[in-house]
């Protein structure tokens, strides 16, 4: 290809000095055709194709080819055909004889016609977009995986990110409380994808029928929920591009922290340091064009949301309830009783009759039981039998004041003893476990070893009055036996000593 400075010189040779292109050719050593072509652009024009490319040996199979990438679009990506996959079964199926770079061209010209072209959108204030993302992180020294939920105000660039062991349903109402919160306001409408915490259903005509609980969320708040299509990300862009942000900057290297609420508490503190940022394109922080996105969006109701999931149980025969798969206790005294369920992102609880009568950590693993020992006390201490062999017990660090206490009870009356010890385990029905034990170290070192005196020493406490313990109430107490002094007995010792 020859450079510009030849073009120029053969032009002003051509209509500058009006030679003819037969001397031009001649002088300057070039076909006539090239003199043509130099004439007729001002620089070097570069290859043009002027017939329509053939290929004889892949004409007659690529109606294959098409097939093939077409009924790609409906398989997983990786699970799709490569120019060289397309290449062997043409061989192999069709007998195609022609070489792999003819083949290669060709799936390479038709992806890329195929590819989807976009449109730039604005945003205007007060609307967010909102979509969950997946994180290894180390907490408690454990790594593990956890799910992020993340919040966009594309307007601005603000952002909110929060934790979750899981992505339910729970989690996704969870994390809008906290980002209206976090924000003092309500967007006017949020995009999502079609997540199934989300939408139950796609109608035929492209409506979407919501979860019962997102239903409620959108009751409360009262913002419009709005929908990209299916398996297209790009429809919410500035969230998708916000959770694979937070990944590469707020997860790398891997975050360690004590638990999960620390290491949200730390995602809260990145995410307003985030507000003081110049992005490329901006003048302003994200802070301050954040405040045009709060002027639009609407005031928070004056009650946060409950994010809860609610169903009903019925309580079994050793007093567990079910929620998905894992099994809570409950105490008791409502055995075979039909109760209510609310499960919350950290929390279980669960009701009956209109009264709170368990709370659980919630679990996220599978077919676990979680226990409250002290919903099995007043079950034990009819059954005192199986205070050894009771499951809810077998993980529970008795303290070492009530160790003591069960071997002297145990000691001193046997089997009453241990029925009377598990009196003693019953006041944490009512009182906290640092109160029973202050009172049950008092009661060792005054050897009143008695459910009473120790209930006594409990009240006390707890009221801050001097306790007031008449042992002569206690007749199984251990006694010394004393005989009274005789005369006569002095007598025989006189005598005995004198002999």
């Amino acid at each position: 290809m020859y450079t510009v400075e030849v073009y120029l010189q053969v032009r002003r040779a051509h209509f500058d000095e009006g030679r003819s292109k037969r001397s031009i050719a001649r002088d300057f050593g070039l076909a006539r055709g090239t003199v043509d072509k130099m004439c007729a652009f001002p620089v070097p024009p570069g290859y043009r194709r002027e017939k329509d490319v053939r290929r004889p040996k892949l004409d007659g199979f690529t109606g294959y080819v098409d097939a093939w990438l077409l009924k790609d679009l409906e398989v997983p990506k990786k699970q799709r055909h490569t120019a060289k996959r397309i290449y062997d079964r043409l061989c192999a199926e069709k007998g195609f004889t022609g070489g792999y770079t003819t083949v290669k061209d060709y799936v390479r010209a038709h992806r890329q016609k195929a590819r989807e072209m976009f449109i730039p959108l604005a945003h205007p204030p007060g609307h967010g977009q909102a979509d969950f993302g997946e994180a290894v992180v180390v907490l408690a020294g454990i790594q593990q995986k956890v799910h992020f939920f993340a919040f966009d105000l594309p307007q601005s660039d603000a952002c909110y990110i929060r934790a979750y062991h899981a992505a339910t349903s729970e989690a996704w109402m969870d994390g809008h409380v906290h980002a209206f919160g976090f924000f003092g306001a309500v967007p006017l409408s949020v995009v999502y994808d079609n997540d199934s915490c989300l939408v139950a259903k796609i109608e035929a005509d492209g409506r979407r029928r919501r979860t019962q609980m997102f239903t409620e969320m959108l009751s409360h708040y009262l913002f419009d929920d709005r929908y990209g299509r299916p398996g297209k990300g790009n429809d919410k862009g500035k969230v998708e591009g916000l959770v694979g942000w937070s990944r590469r900057n707020l997860m790398v290297p891997l975050p360690e922290f004590a638990d999960i609420e620390s290491f949200n508490a730390w995602l809260e503190e990145q995410c307003r340091k985030r507000q003081s940022a110049v992005l490329h394109g901006h003048t302003e922080t994200i802070g301050q064009r954040l405040q045009g996105d709060l002027a639009a969006m609407s005031p928070l109701p004056s009650a946060a949301y409950e994010a809860c999931a609610k169903a009903t149980g019925r309580v079994s025969s050793q007093s567990l309830v079910r929620y998905k798969t894992n099994d809570y206790s409950v105490p008791s005294t409502y055995g075979f009783r039909d109760v209510t369920i609310r499960a919350f992102v950290n929390v279980v609880e669960i009701g009956c009759g209109g009264e709170i009568i368990a709370r659980h950590p919630r679990c996220y693993e599978r077919e676990q039981m979680v226990f409250n020992p002290v919903h099995y006390f007043a079950l034990l201490e009819r059954k005192p039998g199986a205070l050894d062999q009771a499951a809810p017990l077998a993980d529970w660090e008795m303290p070492e004041e009530l160790q003591t206490l069960r071997r002297l009870m145990e000691a001193r009356q046997a089997r009453q003893g241990r029925r009377e010890f598990t009196q003693v385990l019953r006041l944490l029905e009512s009182f906290e476990l640092p109160v029973l034990c202050a009172a049950v170290r008092v009661a060792l070192q005054k050897r009143a070893i008695a459910f009473d005196a120790i209930k006594h020493l409990v009240l006390c406490q707890v009221e801050c009055r001097p306790a007031r313990l008449d042992l002569s109430l206690y007749p199984y107490l251990p006694r010394a036996a004393v005989q009274t002094t005789k005369a006569s007995s002095y007598m025989a010792l006189l005598s005995e000593g004198a002999s």
